[in-house]
């Protein structure tokens, strides 16, 4: 765990003004990420747009952030899918640009048992030596791993740990009970995460840390040295962005505040679209109350 770190940036993925991925931006901001609180990256998560990259796309975006950001920190490639055989492949193929771990999100739309999803997921563990962690995100793919399930995968040696994002504490709490210490528990939503430390989680795969990472890298710090109180009011203080960032689908908002602030990341890419102006607003309302982590040059 200590080489992917507590603070992970599922990163957006750039795009310039045809459209295409903008792979030189990419690498600058998964520099700038870094030097402002991340340990290590996830590229082409949900937040990156996955669903409309190609595999060719998402495999150079794999081969460039990790060539731009070297041992600096942790690159973790988005390669789970709907479609085992498709995600047991890319997997392969990402581990070999040189990616350090594999993020494999539930299944989303045909709706597997619990049993197919531990089948699924031993399938594209059993096909790598990378370390690879399971996502958990209900909102967005209707099925929920189980907690019983979570805990048959924690026994899969390369499958270490969970972003958990169904927002129930309760199965947050039954799970790190129930696996192995070596198990890591990283929240899946940013609002979620001091709960889920506080319930033994380690940390957190963050879509407010564009922004903000030096902070929250420092609240995740202030409970782990014991300063509750500090990490609590780090908290406090945060919600109000966080909210803010998920007022529309994620990745749109930060997406848009990125942008904003100066640094060129494009326009989403259809189906998602730029927020309207009502979202507009309010997500710049936001942004005057904080002071602003990511380095814009």
């Amino acid at each position: 765990m200590e080489k992917l770190g507590r603070l992970i940036t599922a990163m957006i993925t750039p795009f310039d003004e045809r459209g295409n991925v903008d792979y030189g931006q990419a690498r600058k901001l998964a520099l700038a990420l870094l030097d402002s609180g991340s340990d290590g990256l996830v590229v082409s998560g949900t937040t990156g747009e996955s669903p409309t990259l190609s595999k060719e796309e998402k495999l150079k975006l794999f081969a460039e952030v990790k060539s731009a950001v070297g041992t600096r920190g942790a690159v973790i490639a988005g390669t789970g899918s709907n479609n085992t055989a498709d995600s047991v492949a890319l997997t392969k193929q990402a581990e070999a640009t040189g990616v350090d771990a594999a993020l494999l999100v539930v299944p989303y739309y045909n709706k597997p048992t619990q049993e197919g999803l531990y089948e699924h997921f031993k399938a594209i563990a059993s096909g790598t030596k990378l370390p690879c962690i399971v996502y958990n995100v209900p909102g967005r793919t209707v099925t929920s791993l189980s907690v019983d399930t979570v805990v048959k995968l924690s026994h899969i040696d390369n499958l270490i740990g969970i972003k958990e994002a169904s927002g129930n504490l309760e199965q947050v709490a039954k799970i790190i009970e129930g696996t192995p210490d070596s198990f890591a528990m990283f929240s899946g939503n940013d609002s979620d995460t001091l709960p889920i430390l506080a319930l033994g989680g380690y940390g957190v795969i963050s879509v407010a840390s564009h922004l903000v990472g030096v902070q929250i890298k420092d609240m995740i710090d202030r409970f782990v040295k014991g300063d509750t109180t500090g990490a609590a009011a780090a908290h406090r203080r945060l919600l109000p962005l966080v909210n803010a960032l998920f007022l529309v689908s994620n990745p749109i908002p930060v997406k848009y505040a990125v942008n904003k602030l100066g640094f060129r990341a494009g326009k989403p890419r259809l189906p998602l679209m730029e927020p309207d102006t009502k979202t507009a607003a309010a997500i710049d309302a936001a942004l005057k109350n904080y002071k602003i982590d990511l380095p814009v040059r």
